[in-house]
């Protein structure tokens, strides 16, 4: 039967016993190109068209091999990785029978919890062997086809945004417990954003954590804006990070980690104080749980704040920083770069499987012609878009790739990364979702009927949409790409250090046009209101202030954004 060949193939597959192109032609010549089953199996692997770069890799790249026999020592680490990436993608191949539609959000946490305990990927692998982490992540994202974002968002939440907290910001002792994390299968969440407030308001929380006169903490969210919004994992987690207000003596010292049980037990009651509510149901990812969560004057114990960089002063009074040049703030934020990358990579892996699951369909459907025997895949549009989504993966991997491998050496060392690698992390985000959205929904419009067809992918095709807004917004990360730029540009012009106006690069004209056309803007608009300063501080009188007038230009903001990311793409390649 055409299900049991299909089965045969993965497994073949899976063992290393036949090549992503041999397993292609032998789905064809056996007649089962048209299996719905088979193209779950065969969208999960590597794939002819566009070739995956190898498993071990993370994109064209070379790795940086440590001193000595630099070529035999890139070799053995990427065989050690080859090796251990076919550890994991054997531990993991039965999520492809995964029914996503009835499976419940236990029976899914039970998948990860069973993972978990294999030990295959450590906590610890974020810092010690960030190759895995990516790895992994990567081989996750090849199921998305088929089963859509929730596994994958509920692995990466688990161990970037939880354990990856923990890892960054805890003492000794806290990281330690992520070891009992392992032994035990015990999953975790990040509650960080909130009704009103989170990530793009710049880490600004509601959430409140009172420091007693006993050295406890009173977790508390002060109404419903401050509850934590849209958290994965959140109704079958066990422990939580939470980012919290820390206050001491009623003063605010700004958002601190927290890491708390939610629960009495693995599978057990929610602790007292601690309010769950199901998001509800979503186009795709039902498999995964997503919560708001509130707490209503819920007792941490002082051992609870993560205090690796930060803590309470001996006297009790504030907050001390532990390391110098070293702010929370950023500590905190360290786990979006590498959520970053790993969300770029999966919006290529997705991708790429879509595309070849779709070219073996269109390789094998038949069309009628006057004369000869023409395939789908023969129709020029598709034949041209083929062709451009290899040559814009080639590119778009060559670049992520470039970005996990300098992120990594950053990891390994404790470092910061340097703010070039910031920005290139953020851009590789957003061109590697953005235009994965844009050449599917072309594909999905060209290849006619089959893109209706459960089975095909297509259905799960919002696996991109979650990877839009996931770790920062496309939308928010360009406004700020363009905003920085504009600044930049305006201080040095302020300064007279600017180049010529008649040497000026494409992006720093559209810098200037932005600056005029808001300077314009505002202008108008003191006009208008007696001379009033509205421009300088929001709106006045119902008239448009600063941001009135550059959300009235967000054409050409984003437009500036866009040239900020394709110079950045060539000159961080240039490095």
């Amino acid at each position: 039967p055409p299900s049991n060949v299909a089965e045969m193939l993965h497994r073949a597959f899976t063992a290393g016993a036949l090549a992503p192109v041999s397993a292609h032609h032998a789905a064809r010549v056996c007649g089962c190109a048209r299996v719905g089953s088979l193209y779950r199996h065969l969208s999960t692997t590597p794939t002819p068209q566009p070739a995956s770069p190898p498993l071990g890799s993370g994109a064209v790249l070379p790795r940086v091999a440590p001193p000595g026999d630099k070529q035999h020592a890139r070799t053995a680490v990427d065989e050690d990785l080859d090796t251990w990436g076919a550890a994991f993608a054997k531990a993991t191949v039965d999520l492809a029978k995964m029914d996503v539609r009835t499976i419940s959000y236990h029976e899914s946490a039970a998948r990860l919890r069973a993972l978990l305990k294999t030990g295959l990927l450590r906590h610890t692998d974020l810092r010690d062997h960030p190759d895995r982490f990516f790895l992994a992540h990567r081989l996750l994202a090849r199921h998305a086809p088929q089963l859509g974002p929730g596994f994958w968002v509920r692995f990466t939440v688990h161990y970037n945004l939880c354990a990856g907290t923990v890892l960054a910001l805890g003492n000794e002792d806290q990281v330690r417990l992520l070891d009992e994390w392992q032994a035990e299968g015990s999953l975790g969440c990040f509650a960080l954003t909130e009704k009103l407030a989170g990530v793009s308001s710049g880490l600004v929380v509601n959430t409140q954590a009172h420091l007693q006169d006993d050295g406890t903490f009173l977790l508390h969210s002060p109404d419903r804006g401050a509850f934590k919004n849209w958290i994965s994992q959140g109704l079958v987690a066990d422990r939580s990070v939470v980012v919290a207000d820390l206050r001491v003596r009623g003063r605010s010292c700004g958002p601190h980690a927290f890491l708390m049980s939610v629960r009495d037990s693995q599978g057990g009651e929610p602790v007292t104080g601690v309010v769950l509510e199901d998001m509800g149901a979503k186009t795709v990812g039902n498999d995964l749980d997503n919560a708001a969560i509130g707490f209503d004057k819920v007792v941490l114990p002082r051992s609870a704040l993560l205090n690796r960089f930060s803590d309470i002063a001996a006297d009790g009074s504030g907050v001390e920083q532990k390391v110098e040049g070293m702010p929370l703030f950023h500590m905190i934020g360290q786990r979006l770069f590498t959520g970053r990358v790993a969300v770029a990579q999966a919006a290529l892996e997705f991708r790429r499987g879509l595309f070849a699951s779709t070219r073996a369909y269109a390789d094998a459907k038949p069309c009628w012609a006057p004369s000869g025997n023409p395939v789908l895949s023969d129709i020029p549009q598709l034949k041209a878009l083929f062709v451009e989504n290899e040559q814009s993966l080639a590119r778009l991997d060559a670049f992520v790739g470039k970005c996990e491998a300098r992120l990594s050496e950053a990891l390994r060392a404790g470092e910061v990364p340097s703010v070039s690698l910031v920005d290139a992390i953020a851009v590789a985000k957003v061109a590697a979702v953005e235009s994965s959205i844009d050449i599917c929904h072309r594909l999905k419009n060209d290849v006619g009927s089959y893109a209706l067809m459960v089975g095909s992918g297509f259905e799960n095709q919002d696996f991109l949409t979650m990877c839009k807004f996931a770790e920062g917004d496309s939308r928010v990360l360009m406004q700020k790409m363009a905003r920085d730029r504009l600044r930049l540009f305006e201080k040095q012009q302020q300064k007279g250090g600017g180049a010529d106006a008649a040497a000026w690069d494409e992006e720093t004209r559209e810098c200037a046009a932005l600056s005029a056309d808001l300077a314009a803007a505002v202008a108008a608009n003191r006009g208008k209101s007696g001379g009033s300063a509205a421009g300088d501080g929001g709106d006045s009188g119902g008239n448009p202030g600063k941001q009135a007038a550059w959300d009235a230009h967000w054409e050409q903001v984003y437009a500036l954004a866009h040239t900020i990311m394709r110079n950045k793409m060539d000159s961080f390649m240039a490095e």
